[in-house]
């Protein structure tokens, strides 16, 4: 027992303490902080893939021009505004399917915690519990 505590107290004495080390009225530099952001964007794989498969399936579309060049996904001006946002939450009223078997395979499972889906031709990739716009790959269909 007396062997323990004399272990204990030459440990204790041998550790160096910073509170005796530092010198009065000098600030310790604050260790750096490195936040792990994990970016949950369709990949430029996944974006090709799915624009080939609505290529395939619905062909190239009919935009007018005057549509194509304001880039909304060939959508009237009025209709465009009604749409999702990405990064704002998805509202409840928004019509929504699945996307189909074949796109699901082709783009693959989407990370855990999101969920795949299709607006108005667009493919949208949402948080599961808030329903957040993540990302969404625009103009699939028009």
């Amino acid at each position: 027992m007396k062997a323990l505590a004399a272990c204990i107290v030459v440990a204790a004495l041998l550790s160096p303490v910073s509170s005796f080390a530092d010198k009065p009225g000098k600030s310790k530099a604050k260790p750096k902080r490195q936040d792990a952001q994990v970016a949950v964007t369709f990949t430029a794989t996944q974006r090709e893939a799915a624009q080939a498969y609505f290529v395939e399936k619905q062909g190239r579309g009919g935009c007018p021009p005057g549509l194509a060049k304001k880039e909304n996904g060939c959508l009237p001006p009025g209709q465009a505004k009604k749409r999702y946002t990405v990064g704002q939450v998805l509202p409840k009223s928004m019509p929504t399917r699945p996307p189909s078997a074949e796109l699901a395979i082709r783009i693959g499972a989407p990370p855990a915690g999101y969920i795949y889906i299709v607006i108005d031709g667009d493919l949208v990739k949402l948080a599961v519990g808030t329903m957040l716009v993540v990302d969404a790959i625009d103009g699939l269909v028009h």
